[in-house]
């Protein structure tokens, strides 16, 4: 569950140069209205819109995990989220902080469609933070929410807007997840809607993976990589022209090539590449979940072959 924005609880949309009549009110008896949340008991009768909803004749996917989340489950977020993206898949989330914002941010980089589900009115931006976001969703996909416009958020419309999420997707992926965590309410509406869930293992020991690992203890999809989303949407992700042979974009080449069967580190990574660390990060999570890289210990890498 969010906890407080330390900005403000009330940082509402100025509205100057965005009349009141963007925001759409389409009511469960409307033919607008996703019929993947009509099929579901105790779904709104209505949801407050701006920009637009997801498309209904395309697959989507609700990416979710920890607030508080580590780099590696950032960039593990993004990884997925653009690969999915790259395949036409909508992608879901609720725009907080961490793996949510993560998944938004790596189907806007890959062109994608993404949507947010708020907490809040539509009109109000939460977590203030997020502003440049919550305007790209705006104008490249939507914001959804059942409150009312000029509602602030409030810790109990949360678990009631993951039903929402989970119910729009046809898939649930929990990146990160603690074993108290707000992202297995989605995964558990997902499971009563009769969705597939699936969760990233992450690493063993490390907290922000107990509620994964727990998730596919109890029989969820283990999300090893973005192909096994395909797989189990009917979507096949024809990358290879050889058997065998895993095809690299230009800079996962380049990266790829700076990395030995001796360990690497990150920093040398950096340096030899001239890339910024980010962006690195990202590259190295895209290489190892494909299995051409492994993490042998905390940012120093080795290739698998």
């Amino acid at each position: 569950m969010e906890g407080k924005d330390n900005n403000s609880y009330n940082n509402r949309r100025n509205m100057t140069d965005r009349s009141e009549n963007s925001i759409q009110y389409i009511r469960q008896q409307d033919a607008d209205y996703p019929e993947k949340l009509r099929v579901h008991r105790g779904m709104p009768g209505g949801l407050y819109v701006l920009g637009r909803l997801p498309d209904p004749g395309r697959m989507s996917v609700a990416i979710v995990g920890a607030r508080r989340s580590s780099r590696y489950g950032d960039e593990t977020a993004r990884f997925f989220a653009g690969e999915l993206a790259k395949e036409g898949i909508q992608i879901i989330s609720g725009m907080a902080w961490g793996i949510d914002g993560m998944a938004h941010e790596g189907a806007l980089e890959a062109g994608g469609d993404t949507f947010a589900v708020l907490g809040s009115g539509v009109d109000v931006c939460y977590p203030a933070g997020h502003r440049k976001l919550y305007d790209r969703l705006i104008r490249t996909g939507g914001i959804l929410s059942e409150q009312p416009p000029g509602m602030p958020p409030k810790p109990g419309h949360f678990p009631a807007r993951n039903r929402i999420i989970s119910g729009l997707s046809d898939l649930v992926l929990v990146v990160e997840a603690r074993e108290q965590s707000g992202s297995l309410i989605t995964a558990d509406l997902a499971l009563e809607q009769g969705k597939d869930v699936f969760a990233v293992p992450g690493r063993i020991g490390d907290g922000l993976s107990r509620g994964c690992l727990n998730l596919i203890r109890q029989g969820a999809g283990l999300a090893d990589s973005p192909r096994a989303i395909l797989d189990a949407l009917g979507m096949s992700a024809v990358k290879n022209t050889e058997p065998g042979k895993i095809l690299l974009a230009k800079d996962e080449n380049i990266v790829y090539s700076w990395i030995r069967l001796q360990p690497v580190s990150l920093d040398e990574i950096v340096k030899n590449t001239k890339m910024p660390v980010q962006k690195v990060l990202s590259l190295l999570v895209g290489l190892e979940l494909k299995g051409c890289i492994r993490e042998i210990r905390k940012n120093d890498y080795v290739r698998t072959d």
